[in-house]
Order: C-alpha cells, then structure tokens, then sequence
C-alpha cells in the first residue's frame, strides 16, 4: 500500500505500488529528497525508492532543521510504519548512512529491520570523524566543503542561496559530529559498504570498520570518484545495489 495522507519525510519520485520491496534513501549533509529522484530509472521495477525528505529543505524550506540525530531518528521511526508493509533496505550517503544505521537500531527494537544496509562514503560510526566541519568559520567552512566537490560552483557563488543553505549545512554537520557513538549487538542484515578511490575525507580503514556492525555478510566496495562519487559513478552503483538486492526482488 501507499499511505494515503501526504507524508512529508517520505518522497516518492515514482510510485510502485507492485514493488516487492522498498529502497529508502537518506541523503548526504546540506542535501535532500531530489538526489534520489532520477534513481528509480536505474533499479529494478520490483523495487520501489522512497527518499527520505529531512527539515528545512525543498519542500521542507519553512521547517527547521534538525541538529540532533536522536531526535532525527525517533521522528523518521514514528512516520515509517506505514511504509514497513514489505521488505524495505536502507542506503544512506555519508551523514546519511548514520542516520540509516542508528533508524535501523531504533527499528528492531519494536519489529523487522532492514534486509539489507548499504553505507556510502561514510566511516563506521564507532570510528571518531578525523576533520570535523562545524567549527570552522563561515568561509573556512564553505572553502572545505567546495574542496570535497560537495556543493556546485554555480552555487558558492550565488550569494542569496548560500544564505538560504548555510544554516542547513551547519544543522547537518552538528548533527553527524556531535553523534556519540553506543556499543550494542550488531545488525542482523548483511551490511555493504561504498566508498570513493579519491575521497579525501574518508578512507578505507574507517570503511572497512563497519565489518563489526553485522552478524551477517559484508562487503567493501570502492569506485572511481571522491566523496560523492554517488553522482560521477552512479550506474555502476545502482548496479551494484541491485545485484545485492536481487534476492528480495523475485
């Protein structure tokens, strides 16, 4: 089914009520739902993607944005039941895969998790962040984040939009680096982890860490790109997503 009342956190690009399964998507810091919104054309027709929408972006502008993941994560608990009526898999970019991982904690305490959690770009999240943003000045900031290929030049340079953007780029990094980090069981689900060849803010050690956070299987996978080599390398991405996720789709 598909909840009949307009859900804000969820957006669906292209409704698939027949999907066998569903592919939530969290996005990366400062980003939201429309990252995700030509990626249902590079998945399988049994699989329907609900990107997941956070405060203060797109269609979300007139909200605040969140700067606590605990309270980040209950709000997305509470909205997703209506969409748990199948089986469901979690990918998340970078701050997004935090919030993938500790949504999918929350969620076994009260029924089934994910089958699968797909991290990208993204260290494990008992491994400290080595370059932390949040403090730095307004323009140290932007300088850093133009460094990692994160934000458009066309974008840095509009004066009015950075305006708009910069209070939601600082929410999103308190979020993801003031998270603290609690030892439990792993997850049940086969954990795969993504990451970029070039990427300058993440390396493969910090990847490979998330070996420890399930009981099932795991694989590391790199491709050609820095940090958001979600853009650059897409369809051997969703490639990849798809041949993982081929036993849930029939």
């Amino acid at each position: 089914m598909i909840p009949t009342v307009t859900d804000p956190w969820v957006v669906l690009h292209r409704p698939n009520p027949r999907a066998k399964l569903r592919l939530f998507c969290f996005p990366y810091a400062g980003s939201g739902a429309a990252v995700f919104r030509t990626w249902p054309a590079g998945l399988p027709e049994t699989l329907e993607v609900c990107a997941i929408q956070y405060p203060g972006r797109e269609n979300r502008l007139d909200e605040p944005a969140c700067c606590d993941l605990k309270a980040l994560v209950a709000s997305l608990a509470a909205a997703l039941p209506p969409y748990l009526d199948r089986p469901f898999a979690f990918f998340g970019h970078s701050m997004g895969a935090l919030v993938g991982f500790e949504l999918a904690r929350a969620l076994r305490r009260s029924g089934p998790g994910p089958v699968h959690l797909f991290a990208s770009a993204a260290g494990a999240p008992q491994t400290p962040e080595l370059q932390p943003l949040n403090a730095l000045s307004d323009d140290g900031f932007l300088k850093r984040l133009c460094s990692l290929n994160g934000i458009p030049k066309e974008v840095l340079q509009n004066e009015e939009l950075m305006q708009l953007m910069l209070p939601v780029l600082r929410a999103d990094f308190t979020l993801y680096e003031t998270y603290f980090y609690r030892n439990a069981a792993p997850l049940s689900c086969p954990i795969s982890v993504f990451g970029g060849l070039q990427d300058g803010k993440v390396g493969c050690e910090r990847l490979e860490a998330w070996r420890g956070q399930t009981s099932e299987r795991f694989c590391l996978q790199m491709f050609p790109g820095d940090h958001f080599f979600l853009r650059s390398a897409q369809p051997l991405l969703l490639e990849s997503i798809a041949e993982a996720l081929q036993p849930h789709l029939g």
